[in-house]
């Protein structure tokens, strides 16, 4: 149903992406990605890494790691795709927010709601 593979819109060392290898109605689940999460207060000795970039908030407390695909979504103002935190399992887990064609790059809002379009801190000053 996914893919990881080259995305045209992605500025980072790698340019990976998450495509749809089949069209997907919204609501369709599309990846459950595990966590490893550490507490808040470590995150100061991440920030000095590229992984700073991929964490998630998860919870007040902690921050994640997501496995699998999770943490090469890239982002978007306009999702396809929306994620909630399952913390009975420990995973995130991603939805198709509309109808996503074969070919298409999956996207999320970084800013973890797909109606907020708060400035992202990669592209802040």
């Amino acid at each position: 149903m996914i893919e990881v593979k080259s995305s045209p819109i992605s500025d980072g060392e790698f340019n990976r992406g998450v495509f749809a290898t089949c069209d997907i109605e919204k609501g369709k689940l599309l990846h459950e990605a595990p966590v490893i999460a550490y507490p808040n207060d470590q995150h100061e000795h991440i920030e000095k890494t590229l992984l700073a970039d991929y964490a998630f908030e998860y919870g007040i407390n902690h921050t994640a790691f997501l496995l699998g695909y999770g943490m090469l979504f890239n982002h978007s103002y306009e999702p396809n795709a929306v994620y909630e935190i399952n913390f009975d399992n420990h995973t995130f887990e991603f939805y198709a927010f509309t109808d996503i064609k074969a070919g298409d790059e999956i996207l999320i809002n970084y800013n973890g709601d797909v109606d907020i379009k708060d400035p992202l801190w990669f592209n802040q000053d």
